[in-house]
């Protein structure tokens, strides 16, 4: 079966393409056309967008994992969010609200950002979160990855925003089948995948 993609002259990168093709031949007989269909449209977007960590096969699975989690998200806690509005956690938590997710913040020292009541842990929150994005040091971070994976039902992800990353709290949010995200700014990826 012969397969064409022109947009970019990079025959790594087209390498790629041509085993995303093949794999979603596969998805069709698993998941169904609908599923195939989502598979390849994001699988072309990144291709012919591009991402700046795109360096390796894993990155690339990665990048789809993203996209698809951000397609389905709906509720977000992001854990660190400043009231302060020069600084990153509250930039992205306004964005994150303008493109229609429903944030709540974690802050113990704080009552209410942004208008909204402020929780001081995640096992204060008494609804389901989809993502939990952390705006704290590296070394901050497994505590916080302990206590989400005790949270019923669990998120669906992890993300330590860009310059944040903890591979032991990574592999024990792992280990409970949780996808997880490090050192990446979740409104930049919302930004390249989705708008």
């Amino acid at each position: 079966m012969q397969y064409a993609f022109p947009l970019r002259n990079d025959s790594i990168v087209y390498n790629w393409y041509l085993d995303f093709c093949l794999w979603g031949h596969h998805c069709v007989g698993l998941e169904g056309v609908e599923s195939a269909l989502n598979y390849f449209t994001t699988a072309a977007y990144i291709i012919v967008r591009g991402s700046p960590s795109m360096q390796t096969f894993g990155h690339f699975q990665q990048s789809l994992e993203i996209s698809q989690l951000l397609k389905t998200a709906s509720t977000i806690a992001i854990v660190g969010l400043s009231p302060k509005d020069h600084r990153p956690s509250n930039m992205v938590c306004r964005y994150l609200i303008s493109a229609g997710y429903t944030v709540y913040p974690i802050n113990p020292g704080q009552d209410e950002v942004l208008g909204m009541k402020c929780y001081p842990a995640l096992r204060a929150l008494p609804f389901a979160i989809d993502i939990i994005n952390i705006f704290r040091k590296s070394e901050e971070v497994l505590p916080i990855v302990e206590e989400a994976l005790t949270l019923h039902p669990q998120p669906k992800a992890i993300w330590m925003q860009q310059g944040i990353s903890n591979e032991e709290a990574a592999g024990l949010a792992r280990n409970k089948g949780i996808l997880v995200v490090m050192d990446r700014c979740i409104k930049i990826d919302h930004e390249n995948f989705i708008r």
